[in-house]
């Protein structure tokens, strides 16, 4: 089984998406996880629009990166660029990706341009999860 790591800095919104979306679209053929270089905690914005698209992150909690040093992981994936300038150091045969997305947490604005933003993030996130894993299946 295919291990990934999605990293972001606060590990509320971007990273907590991508993890559900691997998780969900991976089929179980990986196992996935997200971390932050300073995490916060999951943004109910992020869970109510992967619920809308049928994938419940209630469960997930925000994370330090500093839980995952020295596992073995097949792909870290950064998303955002924060992440990327400040990951670790993983173990050799990890493949580094950086996804740049923007931060639908600082937008601001009323709970409807909130939502929006998530929204469009996470369909971003989707696009590119879809694409890897068709890329990289079997």
């Amino acid at each position: 089984m295919k291990r990934i790591l999605v990293l972001c800095t606060g590990n509320s919104a971007r990273s907590q998406m991508g993890e559900g979306l691997f998780r969900h679209a991976g089929g179980g053929g990986y196992e996935v996880a997200s971390a932050g270089t300073n995490p916060s905690q999951v943004r109910p914005e992020a869970v109510a629009v992967m619920k809308e698209i049928g994938i419940d992150i209630s469960g997930q909690r925000s994370k330090s990166v500093a839980e995952f040093e020295g596992q073995p992981f097949d792909y870290v994936v950064t998303v955002c660029d924060n992440a990327r300038d400040n990951c670790p150091v993983f173990p050799a045969g990890t493949e580094r990706m950086h996804w740049s997305f923007e931060d639908p947490a600082a937008v601001r604005g009323g709970e409807t341009e909130r939502l929006a933003a998530f929204r469009r993030i996470r369909d971003q996130i989707r696009e590119k999860v879809q694409a890897f894993l068709a890329s990289h299946d079997g």
